[in-house]
């Protein structure tokens, strides 16, 4: 039986995926968004969200636009929030008012408005850092980065006693370290949800997504992926900004994986409700090393990045994602592999055009003091 599903947020890179996924398994489909132009230039609707999407446009922190949404609606996917770990840094009453208050919006919205499942898109970032072993193959409880070794240029978290650490699969009993205003809204939004989801007998699934990558990224926006960023710098013959030494591993996951977990993630009968799930590939790729694929792909290998070699309150080192969990309660596996995710992403951006806001972007955080 079709079912009609809210995505708050949905006309967004991650929504509009999961939003075209529910279509063609028959599902009717609405979105909330707000269509915030740091994403969505002029304000419009995006060309690629399908026209089967019945789009809502307004703030998630209006409780008469989240109300009138919801009517109807058997399941809520909540994407909504504003997204960035560098502009949440001095962006803080606004991030914390969409991330926190817009989740609670919604909750209260809810109540009147009872639904058969919900599901909310968390982040790495509340991991801070990955997951590390010692010499042993320990695992080490915390690997925090001193700002005094970040500002000698030492990027390597170390233990206690200055010994080496390994960075391994970050699995979700890891403890988050929450290291920027992003990461704690994050947090916050998942277990609001999952709170309320208990309290009130609704299935809840949240799920930490991973560097997600691929079409329909907002590529002019300067505190997007990464790998959108690094495309708007090649696109306009500029070099990527890598900052520290570009040997940070990270997780890059097709959007196309991530959408299948969240529509697994709504789908009946999960043995994943209550928990905290990652999405991500399970493979781990440096910073030097995805910036030179792009480059690769795109035609651009004669502009080499520019490591900066300094860092950004709030970056971590390491992580990337254990996916044993998704796919024991989701049936998750990752289906896109990196080079096919990035020979779909170069095909998309031929032809795309890209505003170009990083350096305004960079001297932004170094004015304030973000960037060492």
């Amino acid at each position: 039986m079709p079912r009609t599903v809210l995505i708050t947020g949905g006309a967004g890179f991650i929504g509009a995926h999961l939003a075209t996924q529910l279509l063609e398994q028959g599902d009717h489909v609405r979105v909330l968004d707000s269509l915030h132009p740091q994403v969505h230039r002029g304000g419009e609707r995006p060309d690629y969200l399908p026209e089967d999407v019945e789009l809502v446009v307004g703030d998630v922190r209006d409780g008469d636009a989240v109300r009138k949404a919801l009517v109807g609606v058997d399941r809520v996917a909540h994407l909504a929030a504003r997204v960035g770990v560098g502009q949440s840094m001095y962006e803080i009453s606004e991030y914390t008012s969409v991330n926190g208050v817009g989740t609670g919006v919604l909750l209260e919205a809810l109540l009147d408005h009872p639904v058969e499942r919900l599901i909310v898109a968390s982040s790495m970032s509340v991991y801070g850092e990955g997951l590390y072993v010692d010499e042993a193959g320990n695992p080490v409880p915390s690997a925090d980065r001193r700002r005094a070794d970040l500002e000698a240029g030492r990027w390597e978290p170390v233990g206690e006693q200055g010994q080496a650490l390994t960075p391994v699969a970050t699995p979700e009993t890891k403890a988050p370290t929450l290291s920027s205003v992003y990461a704690l809204g994050k947090y916050d939004q998942e277990r609001l949800c999952l709170m309320f989801g208990s309290a009130y007998k609704v299935p809840t699934v949240a799920l930490r997504f991973f560097n997600a990558y691929g079409p329909w990224q907002a590529l002019s926006n300067p505190y997007t992926g990464v790998l959108a960023i690094f495309a708007s710098r090649l696109l306009n013959g500029r070099p990527p900004l890598v900052f520290e030494d570009g040997e940070q591993k990270r997780d890059f996951v097709s959007v196309h994986d991530v959408a299948r977990a969240c529509s697994l993630a709504l789908a009946a009968d999960s043995s994943a409700d209550g928990q905290v799930v990652n999405v991500g590939s399970g493979e781990s790729i440096t910073v030097n090393e995805i910036s030179s694929q792009l480059a690769g792909i795109l035609g651009k290998q004669d502009i080499a990045p520019e490591v900066t070699g300094k860092f950004r309150v709030g970056d971590i080192r390491h992580c990337f994602a254990d996916v044993s969990l998704a796919e024991q309660v989701l049936g998750y596996a990752p289906q896109v592999s990196l080079q096919q995710g990035m020979t779909e992403l170069a095909a998309w951006l031929e032809g795309q055009v890209a505003v170009d806001e990083v350096d305004a972007a960079t001297a932004e955080l170094t004015s304030r003091g973000l960037t060492v």
